[in-house]
């Protein structure tokens, strides 16, 4: 089936300042590719019969690469929600652990929290092969890193956008992309056609992540 995903602005490179925004723009989504983007109106016209996911008024563009994935899944430990002890990691929470069954459950949930983030891919080395199993099962992209370098779940926390992005939303790619609720001033656009200062997608702002064409995560 096709799907037809909608947004505000289309952001297929942020990561390059000569890219433009696509405004009203859209991805075609077939299984687990991107067929196509460009302007709304010309990908429905195209494809009449595509399912359609309108995200309003926000921006779709790559998701987001977690740099801080080892430290994150391998060192800090991920509560359980039935365990009452708040649901920020515990810093070091598994340092010196050799309980694997515990390591695995906490890289599980640690991972479904990235998504909620407009994560995508996160960053290693991975030591441990529960967290190996963890975030091959996850659809995350495993991607080379610096070992503990300490940092937030989301990175939009610690980074800026064009610095967190991963790879880019092109036809033939995977269908890898998040949504985002924009900044303050997000309706505006500079004369180029790409996004100013304070427009950017916001920390805590991530409205839907898709992996492999499946939407992984959706805000209620």
């Amino acid at each position: 089936m096709l799907t037809l995903h909608r947004a505000a602005y289309v952001l297929p490179d942020p990561a390059d300042p000569t890219a433009p925004s696509i405004p009203d723009g859209a991805v075609v989504v077939r299984g687990e590719r991107v067929e196509a983007v460009g302007p709304y109106a010309d990908l429905a016209a195209a494809h009449p019969g595509a399912r359609v996911r309108d995200w309003g008024s926000a921006v779709l563009a790559p998701g987001l690469r977690n740099p801080y994935g080892h430290w994150l899944l391998e060192r800090a430990y991920h509560p359980d929600p039935r365990e009452e002890i708040g649901a920020e990691p515990v810093a070091d929470g598994l340092l010196g652990s050799a309980d694997e069954a515990r390591c695995g459950a906490s890289a599980r949930r640690g991972l479904q929290r990235m998504l909620g983030f407009g994560v995508t891919a996160v960053a290693g080395p991975f030591e441990r092969a529960p967290v190996r199993t963890a975030v091959a099962r996850s659809g995350l992209a495993g991607v080379p890193g610096t070992p503990d370098l300490a940092g937030p779940l989301d990175p939009l926390a610690a980074l800026p956008f064009a610095a967190a992005v991963h790879g880019r939303v092109a036809a033939g790619g995977r269908a890898d992309f998040a949504v985002f609720a924009l900044g303050e001033g997000g309706a505006g656009l500079l004369s180029g056609g790409v996004l100013g200062a304070g427009v950017d997608p916001v920390a805590g702002g991530c409205l839907a992540t898709v992996l492999g064409g499946r939407l992984v995560y959706r805000r209620r």
